[in-house]
């Protein structure tokens, strides 16, 4: 990486630094209206939900195409994403909107790939990249999570929104946990591949 790459990256004032700081400072909005008596500001924080999630597909799409990547960016982003999604779920959870064992579910999935990619890191081995079912699960269960939570809202069509939630978590379910149960055999050669290059590498040293 040339001097100029790195010190574009440690710029602070970026589109995709100010996205992220837009979803932060909505964080405390999405907060107020799910505490609103009657819950009549459900719908309109499952619609926020949804429009931040968005935008955390757009500032990727911008620092990756317009050269807007920093440093910044690489830790703040994918914190914010995760403070974010731990509120709605807790939200979510706490308003019944959202079932337990669901998020169960879904947790022993993350827990699952996480450790695999800790053994990997812990071993030397190479990185696996996330594959598109994993993508595909990951935007599902993005797409259910407001609308359970609109399901909930005391709206005409909050019966349908339920509906779709469990539709959109379904095939979010079932594609997360395919990509999980063929991260292992990837897993697995990775592995196998860094300890061939080091018998090698030993190999070699000693001729």
């Amino acid at each position: 990486m040339s001097l100029s790459s790195r010190e574009g990256e440690d710029r602070l004032l970026t589109v995709p630094n100010a996205l992220t700081a837009i979803r932060l400072a909505c964080l405390p909005v999405f907060v107020v209206l799910m505490a609103e008596p009657d819950g009549r500001g459900r719908l309109a924080a499952a619609c926020l939900l949804a429009g931040l999630g968005a935008t955390d597909g757009l500032d990727g799409y911008i620092a990756r195409h317009f050269h807007q990547v920093s440093n910044l960016g690489k830790v703040a982003d994918p914190l914010v994403d995760r403070v974010l999604v731990l509120t709605a779920v807790i939200a979510a959870i706490a308003i019944g909107a959202l079932p337990v064992w669901l998020v169960a579910v879904v947790l022993a999935r993350e827990a699952l790939v996480l450790a695999g990619g800790g053994a990997l890191f812990l071993a030397g081995a190479k990185r696996v990249d996330v594959s598109w079912a994993g993508k595909a699960g990951t935007f599902g269960m993005m797409v259910a999570l407001p609308l359970f939570i609109a399901g909930h809202a005391p709206f005409r069509w909050h019966a349908e929104a339920e509906w779709a939630a469990w539709v959109a978590a379904g095939w979010g379910l079932a594609l997360g946990w395919y990509a999980a149960v063929g991260y292992l055999p990837r897993a697995r050669a990775a592995l196998a591949q860094t300890r061939e290059e080091r018998r090698l590498a030993s190999l070699e040293r000693r001729g």
